[in-house]
């Protein structure tokens, strides 16, 4: 599933980022990488997620959000 399809409050686990290589590089750099716990903070209404990685707060928007393919952690 990819991360676009997440519901707020659950946590996931990252498999795999499907982006241009660039970005690729860039969230790599921000934390998100393979096997990384990720968890949706909040959806706003133009499709954006805000998640929390590492401590960190990030706004993810809607076409990034569905290269990043997930698999729920369940607690």
């Amino acid at each position: 599933m990819s991360l676009f399809d997440g519901t707020k409050g659950n946590s996931y686990e990252i498999k795999g980022l499907y982006v241009e290589e660039g970005i690729t590089r860039r969230l790599q750099a921000l934390g998100l990488n393979d096997g990384t716990v990720i968890t949706v903070l909040n959806r706003k209404k133009n499709g954006a997620l805000i998640i929390r990685v590492r401590g960190t707060r990030l706004a993810v928007g809607k076409h990034i959000s569905q290269g990043i393919e997930v698999k729920e952690v369940l607690a």
